[in-house]
């Protein structure tokens, strides 16, 4: 249907999907954050798993979608492109935090375990789409190990007996009940937590029917659309979320939300690969997939040089980390254009 539709509408269309996202994404950091409350759950793990997964959903929309409509390089693309710009996202929410560097004021060494298992699995991403690949039961070898990799990293999270041996500069001891959400039961936040869910779930199949068809009428290619617009719509979760995270003093809850999304989005990609009927995706999405997923391991890396370093020196309201993030994506972004 959005094939035959004007660009106008089309646009129309995925701009109130990307609106719908936005404003469920706001409401998820506010339920994760009481439901931690209700049942004792860590943020930090709570921000890998219920965040992390929730907001992950318009990319696997998007991704499922495009990839049964005959589009897998947008699939790949999209997850890519949403992996790159959820750390940007930490960026953005360094300068709404106005506290200092955001890298500052956490300290939670799992945040660190899940930043360098994102960094491993996004390795194999790069090493699959230059090293080429084979199938296996219909599903690249590098996608299988993903596969394997992937559980097994949130199970060393859950497992992890690393303390808070840090203490965050600038963060009080407890942040205090968001307006609206104390006295709820637990029961009544799952509920809205899955509603919430559902509506990003939904705007995302919208902006993935959407997506492909003012790719094609801007001349965009579904490459560079996928890696930039599409994939900093179906970020708009992460975004909504970490802000308002970040607002409620949850400064792991909101770096674990980004890390965690970029955990799940690797796995999307072997959904990608088992539903696409040709050869291994990641081969055919060729150097532009490679380059994206070589940018989000980059990004990610300079971010965790900040929460390593933990020193709050700031620039233009943000951490240098921060503004470094912001510049190299800018700089990608630029060679991404030249790539499509």
């Amino acid at each position: 249907m959005p094939d035959h539709l004007p660009l106008l509408a089309n646009s129309t269309i995925f701009t109130v999907a990307a609106a719908l996202v936005w404003f469920a994404g706001t409401r998820l950091a506010r339920y994760a954050d009481a439901i931690a409350s209700a049942t004792g759950i860590g943020r930090v793990f709570l921000g890998i798993l219920l965040l992390g997964g929730i907001t992950s959903l318009p990319e696997l929309a998007v991704a499922l979608t495009a990839t049964l409509q005959g589009a897998p390089t947008l699939s790949i693309n999209d997850v890519l492109g949403s992996a790159a710009i959820n750390v940007v996202i930490l960026a953005i929410a360094d300068i709404a935090s106005g506290r200092g560097a955001l890298t500052a004021m956490q300290g939670s060494p799992l945040v660190l375990l899940q930043g360098v298992l994102g960094i491993v699995l996004m390795a194999m991403v790069v090493a699959s789409s230059l090293t080429g690949d084979r199938l296996v039961f219909g599903v690249g070898l590098w996608c299988w190990l993903m596969l394997a990799t992937c559980p097994a990293a949130i199970w060393l999270l859950a497992k992890s007996q690393a303390s808070d041996a840090w203490t965050a500069s600038g963060q009080p001891a407890k942040a205090a009940a968001e307006p609206g959400q104390s006295g709820q039961g637990l029961r009544q936040l799952i509920v809205k937590t899955v509603a919430a869910g559902a509506a990003i779930l939904v705007a995302g199949f919208l902006l993935a029917r959407t997506g492909e068809a003012i790719a094609t009428q801007t001349g965009l290619g579904t490459g560079f659309f996928g890696a930039v617009v599409l994939g900093f719509s179906t970020s708009l979760p992460e975004l909504s979320t970490v802000i308002a995270a970040v607002r409620m003093k949850r400064y792991e809850m909101a770096i674990s939300d980004v890390f965690g999304s970029n955990l799940f989005n690797v796995m999307i990609i072997v959904f990608v690969d088992a539903l696409h009927p040709g050869g291994p995706v990641l081969v055919e999405a060729g150097p532009l997939a490679a380059f994206t997923a070589l940018l989000a391991l980059l990004l990610t890396a300079l971010f965790l040089i900040g929460l390593i370093e933990r020193r709050n020196r700031t620039v233009l309201h943000m951490g240098w980390d921060s503004l470094a993030t912001i510049v190299v994506y800018a700089g990608g972004v630029s060679v991404l254009y030249a790539l499509k």
